[in-house]
């Protein structure tokens, strides 16, 4: 099959050889998110972006990265005109709020059918993140990429089933792509040789961990590492997703 231009960041991360593409896939996609709110093309300053930022926020794991990518100003510019939005919209909450009458009945209601509307708008505000929709928008069509490879590329088919399968995470997600991406004679081939690859592959890392532990013994002090000397951070990559070793992502000098 030949590879067309949205294909190269998937096979990329695939020709890698990182414990799960995906991983790699949405470091990279994220990275270039902060590039572009926070980096020197300055689009922070364009009204029509910041007019979506201020509506959508950023979440608390997104506020940290902003906060270690750098660029005071940008952070300066994107808060200030976000807070006079929230302090708008919380003005209305406030305006229109009734507190709930404190009956007997309701209190034996449970917390979701009693639930405060000031709580819900801040949960609202809480869950909503410009870099967060982005992220998984272009997560959710590099899962489309996927399987139009695996279906129609057979050495990309190849590299996957002798890859070192994905993290659990994101492996979660590609069986539950597959059955609406695969037919059923597909299915048939496509999740066995993925639950093989997984064995193999969480059943390798069990063995990294292992041996790191065992060259804390003193009498394995002189032996080799072997491949344990990082499988901390890909231990715990291959469980949950990302990166746990990689430093703050900051802005180019």
């Amino acid at each position: 099959m030949k590879e067309k231009l949205y294909m190269i960041p998937l096979n990329d991360a695939v020709n890698a050889d990182d414990e799960c593409p995906f991983c790699l896939v949405e470091r990279d996609v994220e990275q270039d998110l902060l590039d572009f709110v926070l980096g020197s093309g300055s689009s922070y300053m364009e009204s029509d972006v910041r007019s979506i930022t201020d509506k959508t926020g950023f979440c608390r794991n997104h506020f940290k990265k902003m906060f270690d990518y750098g660029n005071t100003l940008g952070n300066g510019w994107i808060l200030k005109t976000h807070y006079i939005l929230i302090n708008r919209e919380m003005q209305e909450q406030f305006k229109s709020f009734v507190p709930q009458k404190s009956s007997f009945i309701n209190k034996l209601k449970k917390n979701e059918e009693r639930r405060n509307p000031i709580g819900i708008w801040t949960k609202e505000k809480e869950n909503s993140c410009y870099i967060c929709t982005h992220l998984c928008e272009a997560y959710d069509r590099y899962m489309d990429t996927f399987f139009v490879m695996y279906q129609k590329d057979d050495s990309f088919r190849e590299k996957i089933e002798n890859s070192k399968g994905f993290c659990l995470h994101h492996f979660g997600d590609l069986c539950e792509a597959a059955e609406s991406k695969l037919s059923d004679k597909e299915k048939m081939s496509f999740y066995p040789a993925m639950f093989s690859l997984m064995e193999k592959n969480m059943k390798r890392m069990v063995d990294d961990v292992s041996w790191l532990v065992e060259k804390f013994d003193y009498q394995n002090k002189d032996a080799d590492w072997k491949n344990s000397k990082d499988a901390i951070q890909r231990g715990m990559q291959k469980l949950k997703g990302g990166y746990p070793a990689d430093p703050p992502y900051k802005a180019s000098k």
